[in-house]
């Protein structure tokens, strides 16, 4: 399992952001450390100390590397020049959001995806939201499987729609499975998502009383990242 760093100018904000995304993976979750203020209550980053964060979640999976802004960026691509080389080989700054994306990393490093695939779910982490809000073309659906071995429609029971807890539940489930699911929200014509991406599923938009149809295949071939 790759592990996870966060650079930030707060301590608090930090600490914060990790506690809430690491609440969407309570079982297993990756390493997530954090290099984040000058001490408690000074603003700023030392790329020494992200060095050191880096050292503490470093796996042979690899290390990615989230950052709010400005000097966090700077501090982080220095700390890469203190670290060994084979350390600093296995590590990737990810310019994602840092609340949003460390959420969808957490949950997709979780469920065992290479450090490729955690770094692009982090890369959509606002896609839900900008789609949500319409402030930007609606993300893409994807196509599902051609012939599904199951399909069942049910309803969303949840008086709070099917939000980001249950979906990240689910994607911790199916990494279980050597299986491809996809979901639709049949009552506001959304989808079909692949049901392995929090995000995606989270840009669904689905409310109490909505009708999900899932279809599931195990005929296409195994994802690499997926647990035996």
């Amino acid at each position: 399992m790759i592990g996870l760093v966060v650079v930030s100018h707060s301590r608090a904000l930090a600490d914060a952001a990790v506690a809430l995304a690491t609440e969407m993976a309570p079982d297993t979750r990756p390493t997530v450390t954090v290099a984040a203020g000058l001490d408690a209550t000074t603003f700023g980053t030392d790329a020494t100390a992200v060095a050191s964060a880096i050292e503490r979640a470093d796996s042979p999976d690899g290390v990615l590397v989230l950052m709010d802004l400005g000097s966090a960026v700077m501090s982080a691509e220095l700390a890469l020049e203190l670290l060994d080389e084979d350390i600093a080989g296995r590590v990737t700054l990810c310019s994602a959001p840092l609340v949003e994306g460390l959420v969808a990393a957490v949950v997709t490093a979780a469920a065992g995806a290479p450090v490729q695939a955690v770094a692009a779910e982090a890369l959509r982490g606002l896609s839900a939201k900008q789609q949500h809000l319409g402030d930007t073309a609606p993300a893409a659906t994807e196509p599902g499987p051609a012939v599904a071995d199951v399909s069942r429609d049910v309803e969303v029971a949840n008086a709070n729609g099917f939000h980001a807890r249950p979906a990240a539940r689910l994607v911790a489930k199916l990494s279980e499975f050597d299986a491809t699911v996809t979901i639709t929200n049949v009552t506001r014509d959304v989808g079909p998502v692949t049901a392995d991406s929090m995000i995606m599923l989270v840009s669904l938009d689905s409310r109490a009383g909505d009708q999900l149809r899932s279809a599931a295949t195990a005929l296409r071939p195994r994802k690499p990242w997926r647990r035996s």
